[in-house]
């Protein structure tokens, strides 16, 4: 396990409930951008395939090896983008929806 790693992982995680919850109050996509979501949920699947990858070589070479905790900070991370995602279409639904109403 990588400290500086980790605490790069928790940094970001304290972040998405903040954004996974104004998205959800405010109901609105400004200042949200999809691709940029998208791009940055590319990122933790590869940091998933990283760490999968990692403890299969070392298991080779130590069966006694565990799952490195940044595994699961990944998924994580990778679920509250997922969350975020959904509300951001959620958004963009209810706001193309008062559009057609105007």
């Amino acid at each position: 396990m990588n400290i500086f790693e980790s605490i790069m992982l928790v940094c970001f995680g304290f972040a998405w409930p903040i954004s996974i919850y104004k998205s959800f109050v405010s109901k609105k996509t400004a200042g949200k951008s999809l691709l940029f979501l998208i791009v940055l949920q590319i990122g933790y699947v590869a940091g998933v395939l990283f760490k999968l990858s990692e403890y299969w070589k070392n298991i080779k070479i130590n069966p006694s090896e565990t799952i490195s905790i940044n595994l699961y900070l990944y998924i994580l991370n990778f679920i509250m983008i997922t969350i975020d995602e959904l509300l951001f279409l959620r958004n963009r639904k209810l706001e193309k929806s008062l559009d057609s109403v105007d």
